[in-house]
């Protein structure tokens, strides 16, 4: 994780000339520190390292040549300060000590000359140290148990002996009161975890229902496409899942899995299944259609025009009654059977045409069928009627063509009678449907009863001599008696 550290190679570079710190490294400490303060939330894994050395090209003075090689030394007794500052001072041979808990330390020098503001280096790393721990403070929260436990091990090594003048243990007691908070937020954590956990096998376990419920579709009533399409989607979605939520127990999530797995398989099982039954009855209806187109063609050359005509209406319902191959093949078998027809409808056509004038005949016959037909109407007895009606179709058919001129108005009469019996066709079955007629006897019921119950509150209110609740009974009772009336009606 990414962090600020603090400076150590051109901080701890002997000290220059007598005068400011140089600028170059005053602006990058102070970069650095505004770096820590304003970095995003993560982790604080890289802390400075507490400079705990004189400079490499700074040796201590002969009087306090007695300094320990860890950076520790007593106050020389016969050094006297040149500067001092709270928690630090500077002897005459340019030596920086910090006084660290009431002893003082030895933690840098100028022996070229100190700078105008010796102290300036450190205090900006006692202040860089004391950012640190305010950004660790803040981020506390956000952090996992993992890293708080890096950066607090990082801090703990950064503040115990750092080349820094300041509050140190201050800074040390921040850092061990760090520690408690630290502890409750890594139980906090793990206790986030757990319920994060539990929240995904949660929305997991939702998920593998879902494509349960989509697989356990019955086939014959499943959009392929689509729900091929919707399982893809949640197989997306349980991806979507594993990368941005938590991981699982590896039970859990293996047995998530397998239910998945297992549903997709089904899937594709009843998929091939179904495709594979379709195939079979598209190539069966491939096969009735061909011997449909055969009949066809073998009749397009007839003469004999009543005949062939009704023959080609019998082909033409058996072509309707036959199940559907696939589309592109129908189409085309549609194609064939058509032409067949075309072939004898022209023939037929060509030889009306010629002889139009002798149809005058045919005229007259198809007037007088018009008017037999004409007479079933309207219908009362629906299968004596449509027994009657093919008869003149045939009959119809077989008188032939009539005069042109004639043509559409003695076709409009027909199909008027046609209509007429097939919409009391209609109407029978909708009388007949059992689910219409359950229905309707309902309702029947229910107006009976409630014809029943205003009767009766008609006669009290009648009796009472309320004339105003009378006539409101009496228009409700109308009202009720009329819909019953209408009911009846339609289920004779």
């Amino acid at each position: 994780m990414t962090t600020t550290p603090f400076p150590q190679s051109s901080s701890d570079q002997p000290a220059h000339s007598a005068g400011t710190v140089p600028e170059a490294d005053l602006s990058a400490t102070e970069l650095r520190s505004s770096e820590i303060v304003t970095q995003a939330p993560q982790a604080v894994t890289e802390v400075p390292e507490a400079v705990t050395e004189v400079p490499v090209e700074a040796s201590a003075p002969e009087d306090s040549s007695s300094a320990s090689t860890d950076g520790v030394a007593s106050a020389p007794t016969a050094s006297a300060s040149v500067a001092t500052i709270e928690f630090g001072r500077l002897d005459e041979q340019g030596n920086v000590f910090v006084i660290d808990n009431g002893t003082e330390r030895l933690i840098g020098g100028f022996p070229d000359g100190a700078p105008e503001d010796p102290f300036a280096l450190y205090t900006r790393r006692y202040a860089d140290l004391e950012a640190t721990i305010k950004l660790f403070e803040d981020r506390l929260p956000q952090l996992s148990p993992k890293d708080i436990d890096s950066t607090l091990a990082t801090l703990r090594t950064a503040v115990a002996e750092p080349a820094a003048i300041g509050d140190l243990p201050a800074l040390r007691t921040r850092v061990d009161a760090l520690a408690v908070s630290a502890e409750q937020r890594k139980e906090q954590a793990r206790a986030e975890r757990q319920a994060a956990k539990s929240r995904a096998l949660e929305e997991r376990t939702a998920l593998i229902e879902r494509v349960e419920e989509l697989v356990a579709q019955d086939p014959e009533r499943t959009h392929w496409k689509q729900s091929g399409q919707a399982l893809r989607d949640l197989l997306e979605e349980w991806k979507a899942q594993q990368r941005r939520g938590p991981r699982l127990d590896k039970a859990a999530e293996d047995e998530l899995w397998k239910r998945f797995s297992s549903a997709r398989t089904v899937f594709d099982r009843h998929r091939r299944q179904f495709f594979s039954a379709l195939d079979q009855r598209q190539a069966e209806a491939h096969s009735i259609k061909e011997e449909l187109i055969q009949e066809a063609e073998s009749l397009q050359n007839s003469t004999e025009w009543g005949p062939t005509s009704g023959a080609y209406r019998d082909l033409m319902d058996r072509w309707k009654s036959a199940p559907r191959a696939s589309r592109k093949e129908d189409d085309a078998l549609w194609a064939r059977f058509r032409a067949a027809q075309q072939v004898f409808f022209d023939a037929r056509r060509a030889k009306d045409e010629a002889t139009d004038s002798e149809y005058e005949e045919n005229l007259v016959a198809k007037e007088e069928l018009l008017t037999e037909a004409e007479a079933l109407l309207p219908v009362t007895d629906l299968a004596a009627t449509k027994a009657k009606l093919r008869s003149i179709e045939d009959r119809w058919d077989e008188i032939g063509r009539v005069p042109s001129s004639d043509l559409s108005k003695v076709e409009r009469r027909m199909r008027a009678v046609e209509d007429a019996v097939r919409g009391a066709e209609e109407q029978e079955w909708k009388r007949s449907n059992p689910e219409t007629r359950a229905r309707a006897a309902g309702m029947v019921g229910q107006l009976e009863d409630q014809v029943a119950s205003l009767e009766e509150q008609l006669s009290q209110a009648e009796a009472s001599g309320d004339a105003g609740r009378t006539i409101d009974l009496r228009d409700a009772l109308t009202t009720k008696k009329a819909w019953l009336d209408q009911i009846l009606s339609s289920m004779e």
